[in-house]
């Protein structure tokens, strides 16, 4: 056998010994704790998943002022529009960033603050119910095939580990709020990349 089949041998075996989940937290994310989240409401089911996007400044990627943002360690002087948002303590459990590098801010047994004032099928308060994921982009544009991939990725294990039976936008579970998302966002694409039927979960779509 040759040192490299050995070391992908090795490596293969080493991950099939490693829990794929952890408190709560997914072992193919890289950590970056948030002190903003809670305990969600005794008894409650994870149930959805909350698609975002975001870009800070709007419509500059790279750098880690999102990290920073849910991390509580923004610069707030370093750009004219971070003054607009001083002191907003927010957060989500995962990010994708344009690359399809994934970080996990919150773990998933928490109360991330994502959604905000919200409802989905009659039920409000999603943040006691889900799951937030942002991606890396602004809102209504164009995503990369590398979010895509991860995000298919991430949520085949969150369906392997939760009862997801929705994922939709923010756009959807605070439609007079957010509109992201957004029209760049494509479902069926992502439906496609899952190879899963709209009868399982339950996907928003775009008009």
């Amino acid at each position: 056998m040759s040192a490299s089949a050995a070391t992908a041998r090795s490596d293969a075996s080493r991950r099939s010994r490693t829990p794929a989940w952890r408190d709560g937290w997914w072992w193919r994310a890289a950590a970056a704790p948030s002190p903003n989240h809670n305990a969600r409401p005794a008894g409650a089911q994870i149930a959805l998943v909350v698609v975002h996007s975001i870009s800070l400044p709007p419509g500059r990627y790279g750098g880690d002022a999102i990290e920073r943002l849910f991390t509580n360690r923004l610069d707030w002087s370093a750009h004219p529009y971070f003054e607009t948002i001083r002191g907003l303590q927010v957060s989500a459990h995962f990010l994708i960033a344009r690359t399809g590098k994934l970080l996990q801010f919150v773990s998933c047994d928490r109360r991330a603050w994502h959604a905000g004032a919200s409802s989905w099928r009659g039920r409000a308060d999603c943040n006691d119910y889900s799951i937030g994921i942002e991606l890396e982009g602004l809102e209504g544009g164009r995503f990369t095939t590398a979010q895509y991939t991860q995000l298919a990725a991430l949520l085949r294990a969150l369906s392997r580990r939760y009862a997801i039976d929705a994922v939709v936008g923010h756009e959807h579970v605070a439609p007079s709020r957010k509109r992201d998302p957004g029209r760049g966002f494509d479902w069926n694409r992502l439906v496609r990349s899952l190879r899963w039927s709209r009868t399982r979960v339950p996907f928003a779509t775009q008009a």
